[in-house]
Parts: C-alpha cells; sequence; structure tokens
C-alpha cells in the first residue's frame, strides 16, 4: 500500500474507488473487494469517483469489442481476442460473465454522470453495479442518454429527471473534477482504492490483499487514542 493524504477518522472506514464503466479490471476488483468486506467483517462507506480510460472513444462505434481493443492498444485482432478471453476467465472466476461478443463500446461520460446523479439520492452503489452489468453481461448501451436513463430507471430512479440531467450535463463538472483528483493523486490507472484518505491499492488485487489492508486500517484505529477518546 501507498501512503495518502489522511482525512479524520469514522467508524465505518472509507474507502474511495476510482474507475471505469468500461474498465474490465474494474469490475472484477470490485467483486474481489466486495468479497474482502465480506470475509473481514469491517464495515466500509465506498465512494466511487469517476475515471475515464478512453475519454476520446465515440458515443457510437460501428466495430467490435476486438476492432476496437486492436486499434486503442495498437495490437492485432487476434492479440485483442486472446486478451478479451484471458479477461473473461478471470472475470468468471468471481461469478461474473462478460460476453465481448455482445459488448457496445462507447464513451461512459453520461454514465459517470448518471452515477453522480445517483449518489445525490443515495444510490450510488446500485447505478454503479447496473451499468458495468449492463455493459459487460448483457450488451446493453451505456453512451446514449435514453439507454442510461433506461437503466436508472430499473433501480428505481425517476427516468425523465434522469434523462434532464444528462441533457443538460448538470454532473458533468462533478465528473470533471473526480478526474482532475486522480491527477492529483497520481492515479494513472484503474481500479485505484484509498482506504481512510491514506492508504492506495492499485488494480484488481486478490480479495486477501484487501482485507489485509481493511484489517491493518481497522487495527491503526484501535490503537489511537483519539479514537479512544472520541468513542
Amino acid at each position: 500500500m501507498s501512503s495518502l493524504l489522511s482525512d479524520a477518522p469514522s467508524e465505518a472506514i472509507k474507502v474511495d474507488v476510482w474507475s471505469d464503466i468500461a474498465c474490465p479490471w474494474c469490475f472484477i476488483g470490485k467483486r474481489k473487494f466486495e468479497a474482502a468486506v465480506a470475509s473481514s467483517g469491517i464495515p466500509v462507506e465506498v465512494e466511487y469517483h469517476s475515471f475515464e480510460l478512453s475519454p476520446g472513444t465515440p458515443a457510437e462505434f460501428a466495430g467490435s469489442h476486438d476492432e476496437f481493443l486492436a486499434a486503442h492498444l495498437g495490437v492485432s485482432l487476434e492479440q485483442a481476442a486472446a486478451m478479451g478471453e484471458r479477461v473473461t476467465g478471470l472475470a468468471a472466476a468471481v461469478g461474473l460473465h462478460y460476453d465481448y461478443a455482445k459488448l457496445q463500446t462507447t464513451n461512459t461520460v453520461l454514465g459517470h454522470q448518471a452515477i453522480h446523479y445517483a449518489k445525490a439520492r443515495g444510490m450510488q452503489a446500485q447505478m454503479k453495479e447496473r451499468l458495468m452489468k449492463a455493459y459487460f453481461e448483457e450488451g446493453r448501451h451505456v453512451g446514449r442518454i435514453a439507454d442510461v436513463a433506461d437503466l436508472a430507471a430499473e433501480i428505481g430512479l425517476d427516468r425523465e429527471d434522469v434523462v434532464r440531467s444528462l441533457s443538460a450535463d448538470e454532473h458533468l463538472a462533478a465528473v470533471r473534477a473526480d478526474v482532475a483528483q486522480a491527477g492529483e493523486l497520481g492515479i494513472r490507472g484503474v481500479p485505484f482504492f484509498v482506504l481512510d484518505g491514506k492508504y492506495g491499492i492499485s488494480g484488481a488485487q486478490e480479495s486477501a490483499i484487501f482485507a489485509n489492508a481493511l484489517q491493518q486500517v481497522a487495527a491503526e484505529r484501535a490503537s489511537d487514542p483519539a479514537n479512544e477518546a472520541v468513542s
């Protein structure tokens, strides 16, 4: 873990997560972190932050995911397909069922705005999960206002108001602020987890690593006289 700026402690461990909806490792890392929380029994408060791996991606990409990946990474179609097969296997190991044949490559900025919209209404986690599942497992489009609003409505948000918000770019500044903060913290890739405002974990690490980090933070809090004085 790398040390980062610390915030004031609270009962639950605050975990800030930078990730992108279209990042396969982010969904895998999400599942591994969730497993760590479940196994450790340590209460956490998770807040998701926007990160765009490929902000130049068009909302409508006519080609296949393999074609996009090959062009984006400068590899052959065969290499791109092999990468997809590998990550699909790793996703399956944590209960995810990626379907790259159906995946619709798109820009994720509208999805990130929807996550901020949901956050303001106490439903950020549900929106994040719904978008990633729709993208990787269901072949749903997450780069058009109408489609994102449909997904938001599925978790109980007001579809008409989501359309209004996305049409006005109501939360675009918040998305940009998240991306800027990532840059200030030196985050260059995602997923990136910040525990208790001071420990950074990069990548879709194994659940045991996340669990150990949570236990370390909990132990530090328990031994901090300042925390004892507050409790």
